[in-house]
């Protein structure tokens, strides 16, 4: 059990205690940092809101953010694709050379 942690998330008024991995608490403390930021930034950015229409806004924007990452993140697929095309330019090249 020396591998585990207990920690307390804050969000505004709410606590969130919670056991995670030792070596994963540094992300947890990330994943709340953003959360805060994002919060806080909706809750300027659009003031007179409820707190729900917040948390929503929120949650998507660091949803979208994370399909965005993945999307980008993974070239494989098309690299697989292209590879033939780039095979055949290439081989073309060599024979005008």
């Amino acid at each position: 059990m020396d591998d585990v942690l207990s920690i307390t998330l804050r969000f505004g008024s709410w606590t969130l205690p919670m056991t995670v991995k030792r070596d994963e608490e540094y992300i947890y403390r990330q994943a709340e940092k953003l959360i805060k930021e994002r919060f806080s930034f909706y809750t300027s950015s659009y003031p007179g809101q409820n707190t729900e229409m917040y948390l929503v806004m929120t949650i998507l924007d660091i949803a979208v953010q994370n399909k965005r990452q993945e999307t980008e993140g993974n070239t494989e697929p098309i690299l697989k694709r292209l590879q033939p095309l780039l095979s055949e330019v290439e081989a073309a090249l060599d024979k005008k050379q």
